[in-house]
């Protein structure tokens, strides 16, 4: 089979490609790297030639709404666009737990793309996820200042992006399933905890200063809406085990 990944290069993308060849496919990778821009639409008919079928995890550092909805809409306009040219017969989308019940800042582009991809033309399965473990080394990077990181409250159930992708490549050589059963991690953590543990377990010591956000989406983040809701499947690898093996896993 052949499966094209969109951000194939990306945090989750990256083990998608490696799960797609592990498991004897032919992977084809969409980003600006491959000569493929996916804002644009440039370079997406000769890279989905003879593909059966697309994987898009492609992602955005956004927390505005209309940015993440500029986004995630031309992505998925033109890959829908281009993959009905190519008769691509099976469009994977990864999604977000909770994107429907906190639909502002990045997920509101989250929102936007399942809408886009339930109208469209192409069969489709999308997969909504938590957070993953590798989400703290990202939070690290992006919200230090100085000695300190300054952490969002939030409640969140994490999942290993490597889970992650495995399930994406098994939906993505089945049958379009619409709405998967959502995929969270194995236990309910508090972000600044896992932040705390994560710059213990790299031996760094920066102070975690958490802080509410304000408005509909931290109020979310704070009282359980985006932890995942009774029927969702489960990972395995709990966080603490994530950071544990942090220097082979990144």
């Amino acid at each position: 089979m052949k499966i094209a990944v969109a951000g194939g290069t990306g945090t989750v993308g990256r083990h998608v490609v490696d799960i797609v060849r592990e498991r004897g496919h032919d992977g084809v990778i969409l980003t600006r790297s491959t000569g493929v821009d996916l804002v644009a639409g440039d370079g997406l008919a000769d890279a989905l030639a003879g593909v059966d079928t697309v994987i898009d995890v492609s992602s955005t550092e956004t927390l505005s709404d209309a940015a993440s909805r500029a986004f995630f809409g031309a992505v998925t306009r033109n890959l829908l666009a281009a993959e009905v040219d190519a008769g691509v017969g099976h469009h994977v989308a990864l999604s977000i737990v909770g994107t429907d019940l906190a639909p502002y800042g990045y997920y509101a582009g989250k929102l936007l793309q399942e809408q886009l991809v339930a109208a469209g033309p192409v069969p489709w399965t999308i997969l909504r996820a938590t957070q993953f473990h590798e989400f703290c080394a990202q939070l690290v990077g992006r919200m230090k200042v100085g000695p300190v990181v300054v952490v969002p409250r939030m409640q969140t159930q994490p999942v290993a992006a490597r889970e992650v992708a495995e399930r994406l490549v098994a939906l993505a050589t089945g049958a379009p399933a619409a709405r998967a059963a959502d995929l969270a991690g194995p236990r309910v953590e508090r972000l600044a905890d896992m932040v705390r543990r994560y710059l213990t377990g790299a031996g760094r010591r920066e102070r975690v200063v958490e802080v509410p956000l304000p408005g509909a989406y931290g109020r979310a983040m704070r009282d359980g809406t985006l932890l995942p809701r009774p029927g969702a499947d489960l990972g395995v690898q709990t966080f603490d085990e994530w950071v544990a093996a942090v220097p082979a896993a990144v």
